[in-house]
């Protein structure tokens, strides 16, 4: 359930593809950053997505996210501390990021706003060598605008859980969102999201937009 949920970590630039389509270099280590708990919904099919289209572009990041069950140690790999997986979305308001970065300001107003990260529901974790090799995708109208495999990414699982619980903790309802492959793009007002698990439809949501404000 949401209410169990702590931290929100975020993994950025996690696929060599997806940094080199916007034109960054790729980390020498984990990249992490923080949603707030509150830009959590629920991919179930039966609410909207509403998103402040009106502040610009607004983009789609297809994830794996990891559900931590326990009090992270040194040395514990995910085998031993993950209990939960979903497919999730990192919506990120990319023309006002472009100007945080050149600012050189925290990126809090372009990746935590509210509905900024739906999640489907959790599935029991089915190990990391099931999980590294088990496609995932994201089709937008019906079209699939992403697809990854979690062999491909640069840190993997034990490592960045072991990066997070050194620098920052890491225990029981903590969320990791590892990384997103290429393929990112815009959403409008209107469009069906379906993410896909080994083929089969796990979550979907439709975009609305919030209200100028």
């Amino acid at each position: 359930m949401k209410s169990l949920i702590r931290n929100v970590y975020c993994i950025g630039r996690n696929y060599k593809l997806h940094a080199a389509e916007l034109g960054n270099a790729v980390p020498a280590e984990p990249m992490v950053f923080m949603k707030p708990s509150h830009a959590l919904t629920w991919l179930d099919g039966q609410q909207g997505l509403p998103l402040p289209l009106h502040k610009g572009a607004v983009h789609h990041e297809l994830e794996l996210v990891l559900r931590i069950e326990r009090q992270v140690e040194p040395g514990m790999t995910a085998d031993e501390a993950v209990d939960g997986l979903a497919l999730g979305i990192d919506f990120t308001l990319r023309d006002v990021q472009d100007v945080l970065k050149k600012q050189g300001h925290p990126w809090l107003a372009a990746k935590g706003f509210l509905h900024s990260a739906p999640l489907t529901p959790f599935m029991a974790y089915p190990g990391t060598e099931a999980t590294i090799h088990t496609p995932f995708q994201l089709k937008l109208n019906g079209k699939t605008v992403q697809q990854g495999i979690a062999s491909d990414m640069i840190f993997n699982f034990d490592d960045l859980i072991q990066y997070v619980a050194i620098h920052y903790g890491l225990g029981e309802g903590d969320l990791i969102f590892t990384g997103t492959p290429a393929g990112v793009g815009a959403v409008q007002a209107g469009d069906t999201l379906e993410l896909l698990w080994n083929g089969e439809c796990v979550g979907k949501g439709v975009i609305q937009t919030t209200e100028v404000k």
